[in-house]
């Protein structure tokens, strides 16, 4: 937990942040819409449902004009949600526990999950159709940043194949989120770690092969929740459930419609990304069963998650779901 640590030891010890974070709860009015500020990890595929939900007007259905942005990784989203800066973030729920491990009052409950599996993918240089995770052993990889839900779901897998993720082969952490993709496309590692579009893109441009899911061989994990704020909470219960029933109604359509119309739907949201190859990406996705049909953050998944960071060294004591979890919304969201 030492370098998210470092980021978020100042939430407890900063009064600023807490008139900030009131002044963030305000919400305008803009043609009987609630405006709210959604922070997301990242701007991918992978999150298909929440861009269904934007692009079929779901949002507006339920009283909400959505401000998205991209936050571009976890520590920036959960830094934009503390000081108030978001409403509501979107990343891996390890951050949550972290914030609450450090002692802040005002620490973020995960009120809805969206995916239940890894959306990253193996990329190596040549294809490798018979592929084994002892195969990156002496290997250098290019990985996430240290204890991020995508390098320690990577190292998850590695221990599940009995290999020593500190010894075994050279993971690479020190490259910004996001941008790990143009470092193998300029010659740095023999493999990466990419979500999508990322990762079909190192293919069409004839750099790299996807050879193994990290959604498929780690199994089912909490990958991404959305949180705010416990004041918040306390405050918007309202909106916190319409903009939960929005996302259940993202989830309903993903469930029940094929790769080809998930991809038309969303398409504006990916303007850089023909839809051909969008439809390939979603179909990867639909196939490892990446989208929960519902947004309920169960006990057992967040048990596995502590489990996940134990197992890395990045949380020393559990935290208690009680606290950082309300399935509230989700529950009544699909009832």
């Amino acid at each position: 937990m030492k370098n998210f640590k470092s980021k978020f030891l100042l939430f407890s010890v900063t009064g600023i942040l807490s008139i900030m974070a009131l002044a963030g709860c305000q919400k305008k009015e803009e043609k009987g819409l609630t405006e709210l500020t959604l922070n997301e990890v990242a701007h991918s595929i992978f999150y298909a449902p929440q861009y269904a939900a934007i692009e079929l007007g779901y949002f507006e259905e339920e009283g909400i004009s959505l401000n998205l942005v991209n936050g571009a990784g976890a520590d920036n989203v959960m830094t934009a949600l503390i000081s108030g800066d978001a409403d509501i973030g979107f990343m891996g729920s390890e951050a949550s526990i972290y914030v609450y491990a450090e002692g802040s009052q005002d620490y973020a409950v995960n009120f809805a999950q969206l995916t239940q599996r890894a959306g990253n993918f193996l990329v190596a240089r040549e294809e490798q159709p018979d592929f084994k995770w002892t195969d990156l052993k002496g290997h250098e990889v290019l990985g996430g940043r240290a204890g991020g839900m995508p390098e320690m779901v990577f190292e998850y897998i590695l221990k599940q194949n009995g290999i020593n993720p500190a010894t075994d082969l050279s993971i690479v952490q020190n490259i910004n989120f996001g941008l790990t993709a143009g470092a193998f496309s300029g010659g740095q590692g023999e493999y990466t770690v990419e979500f999508e579009p990322f990762a079909t893109a190192l293919e069409l441009e004839g750099k790299g092969h996807v050879i193994a899911s990290l959604g498929v061989d780690s199994g089912y994990v909490p990958y991404t929740a959305y949180c705010v704020k416990k004041s918040f909470l306390k405050d918007n219960a309202k909106v916190i459930q319409s903009f939960t029933n929005a996302i259940q109604k993202g989830i309903n359509y993903v469930n029940t419609h094929s790769a080809e119309e998930i991809a038309a739907t969303i398409a504006p949201q990916f303007p850089e990304t023909e839809t051909i190859n969008l439809v390939t990406i979603v179909e990867r996705y639909l196939e490892q069963d990446t989208w929960k049909t519902d947004t309920v953050f169960s006990e057992t998944s967040f048990n596995l998650l502590q489990d996940i960071l134990i197992e890395a060294g990045e949380l020393e004591a559990r935290v208690p779901y009680e606290d950082l979890v309300t399935t509230e919304f989700s529950l009544n969201a699909v009832n």
